[in-house]
């Protein structure tokens, strides 16, 4: 594996008294695709709310170099770190460009010369996005409510990109252009941590895969080999993959 621009260890978060992760260690490498999956209530979206400090946690956390463990969420957002979330969190009543913006924040307030030009970036991405982009984001479709939600966060320029259940309630159709666009991502160098209850599309488009069962890893290791794992093909992936 490459050289990690995340490293996690022995990280425990939950709510209250109730523990929901009890000591993960896990490393996101540069440039790739790292993605979670497991069944609902394993833990997967309290790993990325205690990774962005939305969550009190125990535990390290080393992102580019920064020891992240006692930072606010802010402070992680202007290193870098990028979530969207699972119900996308957009401003329904502003348009779309303006939801964007927004999205610049970090490298506005770091005075990133010409950040606005990200905003083509990301219409390239997702040409859907320009032709709607004086539409009010609370009228989109759910496939263009998540373009507008990566979209966003990309705005920020992100060292590492977090997606916490980016095909949920998506059709099939709407699913696959997801995971084709976080391909491309991958394909530009972006570094992504993928969390998915849609394991054979998570472990297709991913390099290293992690299992979540009850907040600790069952297993893990390179997503190719754990797409062909007789455990995760019958927990996980179903009897269609195990006939291919």
């Amino acid at each position: 594996m490459a050289s990690p621009l995340l490293s996690v260890g022995d990280l425990h978060a939950g709510y209250g008294r109730a523990e929901v992760l009890t000591g993960l260690n896990f490393e996101v490498p540069q440039g790739q695709v790292v993605t979670i999956i497991g069944p609902n209530g394993a833990g997967k979206s309290t790993t990325l709310n205690a990774l962005m400090a939305m969550l009190p946690s125990r535990g390290r956390i080393v992102f580019d170099g920064h020891d992240l463990s006692d930072m606010s969420l802010e402070e992680r957002v202007m290193f870098g770190l990028a979530l969207v979330p699972e119900k996308r969190e957009l401003f329904g009543t502003m348009p779309v460009e303006d939801n964007l913006v927004l999205g610049g924040y970090r490298a506005m307030k770091q005075r990133v010369p010409g950040w606005r030009n990200e905003l083509e970036r990301v219409y390239t991405l997702f040409p859907r996005l320009k032709e709607r982009r004086a539409q009010l984001a609370g009228t989109l479709s759910g496939g263009e409510r998540q373009m507008l939600a990566v979209g966003r966060a990309l705005m920020s320029k992100p060292k590492l990109l977090m997606l916490d259940e980016p095909s949920l309630g998506l059709a099939p159709l709407i699913v696959r252009e997801v995971f084709h666009i976080i391909e491309r991502l991958r394909g530009e160098g972006v570094s992504i941590l993928l969390i998915e209850q849609n394991a054979r599309a998570a472990l297709d488009v991913a390099d290293h895969g992690y299992v979540l069962e009850t907040g600790s890893f069952a297993l893990h290791g390179p997503a190719r080999q754990l797409a062909g794992d007789p455990r995760v093909i019958d927990t996980y992936l179903g009897a269609a993959r195990r006939r291919d």
